[in-house]
């Protein structure tokens, strides 16, 4: 599962790094131009952490007065 980035400091006052290895992200929004957006944005951050994406999953779906919803989900993983 993912670790989250966290500093300890022990009683020598020595730091610990643990960086995340594994991460999943879900986004939505109501048109398909908005969720890239999102996603572009968050793979940006991420890079900067240096994880990668591993895979992505979308879905589009419609209610009943026609409107569309997308959603996404986004796997991300230590590079």
């Amino acid at each position: 599962m993912s670790k989250i980035l966290s500093i300890r400091k022990d009683d020598t006052m020595n730091f610990q790094f643990e960086l995340i290895e594994d991460k999943v992200e879900f986004f939505e929004a109501n048109n398909l131009k908005t969720l890239q957006k999102k996603i572009e944005a968050q793979i940006d951050e991420n890079r900067a952490i240096l994880l990668s994406v591993h895979s992505v999953s979308h879905q589009m779906h419609v209610n009943e007065n026609g409107q569309m919803y997308f959603s996404a989900v986004v796997h991300f993983k230590k590079k």
